[in-house]
């Protein structure tokens, strides 16, 4: 079984820095989605990795 980790930042420098974080933790990144509200804009990353057993 997977599990699955929803995170937001707000710049590609910010994306890598997390993305690179989490790869240390055996998260792969699953999607990227560019978010877009009125005000701003987020980058929706998905991570993925298999579940724990336990």
């Amino acid at each position: 079984m997977m599990e699955y980790k929803v995170i937001t930042v707000k710049t590609p420098e910010d994306a890598e820095q997390e993305m690179n974080r989490y790869a240390a933790e055996n998260w792969t990144v699953k999607a990227v989605t560019f978010w877009e509200t009125a005000m701003s804009y987020r980058l929706v990353i998905t991570l993925e990795r298999p579940a724990k057993q336990g």
